[in-house]
């Protein structure tokens, strides 16, 4: 099942859901893994203290749209939100990237080719410039990565 995009500004109820980081972090796994997944795998998956525990993060987000169960009682995202901290990362089939990674390969990739190509006539801010793109890119991406849900 293919997850429809949703934007930002759909409700204030399904931003709510993920102030609490347990839901977020189902929600994580559950984007993540993209098959429907059980309640106790989710629990073992994310060390949640009990099958129960994870019940109920799985039922909010069921009540709001989010996940929906299956005919073999497994849980299977219905909607792809991008709310908080989600909306610093781009799904790449079963990954999840930081999209400041994106540009920083893109800055660091353009120095490369430029340092290869001109590197008989450098210019000094050309290099700065690509240099400073790339760093604060990178910068970026480390930080949201370390940053992420789990």
């Amino acid at each position: 099942m293919n997850p429809a995009q949703t934007s930002v500004d759909d409700s204030e109820a399904i931003q709510s859901i993920f102030t609490n980081k347990q839901r977020l972090r189902i929600y994580w796994y559950m984007l993540s893994k993209g098959d429907p997944a059980g309640v106790r795998e989710i629990q073992r998956a994310l060390g949640m203290s009990s099958p129960s525990v994870a019940h109920h993060h799985l039922e909010k987000l069921t009540e709001m749209g989010v996940v929906a169960q299956d005919e073999y009682g497994r849980y299977v995202l219905v909607k792809q939100v991008e709310v908080g901290i989600l909306q610093g990362f781009s799904r790449i089939g079963r990954f999840m990237l930081p999209r400041f990674s994106f540009y920083a390969v893109f800055f660091s990739t353009l120095l490369g080719f430029y340092l290869v190509r001109y590197s008989d006539s450098l210019n000094i801010f050309a290099v700065l410039f690509s240099a400073s793109a790339a760093a604060v890119s990178w910068y970026e991406s480390i930080r949201a990565w370390t940053n992420r849900p789990f």
